[in-house]
């Protein structure tokens, strides 16, 4: 079978589960998202949390040592109790852990070990970017910061997928740039799909779906999306770049206009920031 004959199997396989809506996950992640699924109910009692996280034993170990971090313990007295830890973090931070640890396996998957930089890349920019979400939704707007965070991790997701699902096909690519060109063109109906599957917040799905679209606009406060086309914008500018180059800014985007930032005062955010910004980056990573 030649490339271009594998190239056009992996995409009618890519349109046959976006058509059926099976998208094909690794076990982990279908359970972790299970878990992010349940703790959506705002009547889930804390004991609760603590049998559904306690399912999930990479979910678990997790929660147990960032609820002992330095970000969310400041009396230095340690955990080792999943109510108590949950209780610490509260629900919306469990729900972004899941959703980070359950991403984190969709990227360390056997699968996936053959582009294992090009995925390590992508999954460190997502990190970057949901952490970019936080601070300016929290500093700049009144937007939920862990919906932001939740996100801003989420933005990539459909890129996730097509890296992870790419595998199947040995020697499908050339190269890098082939991979990228079928990235750039479908993960935008593939994150739709996912989103959908899990039932994400039509906000949080709306964020995702735009968060690339330099020019949105719409009347009243900056808003989720604003936030996210910033935070994927400002990594671009000030972590994705070349070290030591200067990058260009040209027009300012729309949402970065409506949040009030220039390069200037992009800078300022960044820099009054970056301690908060380094522990929500190791909280999540």
């Amino acid at each position: 079978m030649t490339d271009k004959s594998k190239e056009f199997q992996f995409i009618e396989d890519l349109t046959a589960e976006l058509s059926t809506k099976e998208l094909v996950f690794p076990t982990s992640l279908n359970v972790t998202m299970k878990i992010r699924h349940a703790l959506n109910s705002p009547d889930i009692s804390n004991d609760a949390v603590a049998r559904i996280v306690g399912a999930e034993p990479v979910l678990s170990a997790y929660i147990l040592r960032l609820s002992n971090s330095a970000m969310f313990n400041q009396t230095g007295s340690p955990y080792t109790d999943l109510r108590k830890a949950t209780m610490r973090l509260g629900h919306s931070m469990v729900r972004n852990v899941a959703i980070s640890v359950g991403m984190k396996q969709l990227v360390q998957s056997k699968s996936s070990s053959e582009i294992p930089k090009v995925i390590d890349g992508l999954w460190k920019r997502c990190i970057r970017i949901s952490a970019l979400s936080f601070v300016v939704a929290k500093r700049l707007t009144r937007v939920n910061p862990d919906t932001a965070m939740m996100a801003g991790l989420l933005l990539n997701i459909g890129k996730f997928y097509i890296l992870n699902r790419a595998h199947a096909y040995n020697t499908l690519f050339s190269d890098e740039s082939s991979l990228w060109e079928l990235v750039d063109q479908w993960h935008a109906n593939i994150g739709t799909a996912i989103l959908e599957s899990w039932e994400v917040p039509e906000e949080i799905s709306n964020a995702v779906l735009n968060g690339a679209d330099l020019g949105y606009t719409h009347r009243g406060a900056p808003d989720l999306t604003d936030v996210v086309v910033a935070a994927d914008f400002l990594d671009g500018k000030f972590y994705s770049s070349m070290e030591g180059e200067e990058e260009e800014w040209g027009d300012l985007p729309q949402p970065l206009v409506a949040l009030g930032l220039d390069k200037e005062k992009s800078k300022i955010l960044i820099d009054d920031t970056r301690d908060e910004l380094a522990l929500i980056f190791q909280a999540i990573a």
